[in-house]
């Protein structure tokens, strides 16, 4: 098996050759003196790893490590950089963290240290490889639904077993919870994907219009009727209407729609002859619709036509870790639609997104990743970027703060990839079980939060 590579950059020879020694046998260990032998190194070798001096040739030239930092984080973004310094400089550590570095330490070098270093440096590029695009995409994505929680794969078991018949389905959730991606997901794997996805809102419409705008009209039915115009209903033959906020629906067009599902004909404004159209209807609403059906406002015979099959989209705050998976593809999507060069969120922004309640749902959560990847200054997401900082302590401040930050992160990562399972995850970072228990008590981590009910009991056992 081939050893991962890591590069050395240093202007010190004692340096190079110590860590040369020290760390044969584990990794495949490259040098560089100075920045153009860096650039090359980058170049022909590509590794994994840097460990780079802040300060590259005499003090008079500056600490142009930095600026090496500033290449590596923009030409080779899989790359992790660890800074070093010959000084306890806390303005250089907290620089080259926000500039992008992994981590930091100083001189003189202590080997114990910076192999545990390096393997937490490798366990962050093995988390970040596993975000990229494509990765894990069968569990995690389906057709433009994101999320692996088991309350959103109910909904993707839903929308298979749907797709490919005709039947009505209404999708029932709160504002922002994504009802018109599970529509156009329906759509999108039914045999009606070659033909068109139509939605409309009945709420946003005005009611003297709604009417026209669903069935169509004559020429000269009412004022300004200047021409004969199809409806939605007409538009989506062969595909797929999506009508949104259906408890909306006037009860004179409720009458208009039962008709359709019944007998899938339509009758334009002004209009004399019935037109048969061959579309699917999926609806969606926000209310509870057997309320509405009791207070007289929903006709309970429509209710039943709609209601097929009946698809209940969960509430962000119930979808467990989707909420972190969603933050990072929202923040991979937008770091490239806008061409910025952002690594992921510190650990005091994934504490505040996990504390909100997100009231908004999903919508609100891609707003909030969207407006602070536009106006942030730094390579990683902070609290006060999402204008969730009101409920979270400041972001790190210290060298001795980001180092903790990074062993949460750390923490939190192999527990969720392992289900909560103590004895897996502490295997995967390298430490005891007891020491992943005192881990767990340090930084107040519970681990039964991130376990699977559908684990074996073996396994269950362990954690």
């Amino acid at each position: 098996m081939s050893l991962e590579k890591i590069l050395i950059v240093d202007d010190e020879e004692s340096i190079l050759n110590q860590l040369r020694w020290g760390l044969a046998g584990e990794y495949e260990v490259l040098t560089a003196s100075n920045m153009d032998e860096a650039r090359r190194m980058m170049r022909d070798e590509k590794p994994s790893i840097v460990t780079l001096d802040v300060t590259l040739g005499p003090p008079s030239a500056g600490p142009e490590g930095l600026d090496l930092l500033d290449e590596i984080v923009e030409k080779h973004p899989l790359t992790k950089v660890i800074m070093v310094t010959g000084n306890d400089s806390r303005e250089n550590a907290i620089t080259s963290i926000r500039r992008g570095a992994v981590d930091w330490y100083a001189k003189p070098i202590q080997l114990d240290e910076l192999k545990v270093i390096l393997r937490r440096a490798f366990h962050v590029r093995a988390i970040e490889e596993a975000r990229r695009p494509g990765a894990h995409d069968a569990r995690r994505r389906y057709h433009r639904l994101v999320g692996e929680s088991e309350a959103i794969r109910k909904v993707f078991a839903l929308v298979q077993r749907v797709a490919n018949t005709d039947a009505t389905v209404l999708i029932a959730g709160e504002n922002g919870t994504g009802k018109e991606l599970v529509a156009h997901a329906i759509h999108a794997t039914s045999r009606r994907s070659a033909g068109p996805f139509v939605p409309i809102n009945c709420g946003a419409i005005p009611e003297n219009l709604l009417e026209s705008e669903l069935f169509g009209h004559e020429k000269g039915s009412f004022t300004d009727a200047h021409r004969t115009r199809e409806g939605r209903f007409e538009l989506a033959e062969g595909g797929t209407i999506f009508l949104d906020e259906i408890g909306e629906l006037p009860t004179h067009l409720q009458v208009k729609l039962l008709r359709f599902l019944q007998d899938h004909v339509v009758e334009r404004v002004g209009g004399r002859e019935s037109l048969r159209v061959d579309a699917r209807v999926v609806a969606a609403t926000n209310q509870d619709l057997q309320a509405a059906q009791r207070s007289g406002k929903f006709r309970e015979d429509l209710y039943y036509r709609l209601s097929v099959v009946n698809i209940a989209v969960p509430p962000l705050r119930e979808r467990g870790d989707d909420l972190r998976l969603l933050a990072e593809y929202f923040l991979d999507y937008y770091a490239k639609h806008y061409k910025r060069k952002i690594r992921g969120f510190t650990q005091a922004a994934l504490r505040a997104i996990q504390a909100h309640a997100w009231p908004g749902n999903v919508r609100e959560l891609e707003n909030r990743v969207q407006r602070a990847v536009i106006l942030t200054q730094d390579a990683y997401l902070h609290p006060e970027d999402l204008e969730l900082a009101g409920s979270e302590p400041p972001p790190a401040r210290t060298l001795q703060d980001a180092r903790e930050e990074a062993e949460r992160t750390l923490i939190v990562e192999a527990l969720t990839r392992n289900a909560g399972n103590i004895t897996r995850a502490a295997r995967e970072i390298d430490v005891s079980r007891p020491t992943f228990h005192d881990l767990l008590h340090k930084h107040g981590i519970d681990a039964s939060r991130y376990r699977r009910s559908d684990l074996p009991e073996e396994e269950a056992e362990e954690t």
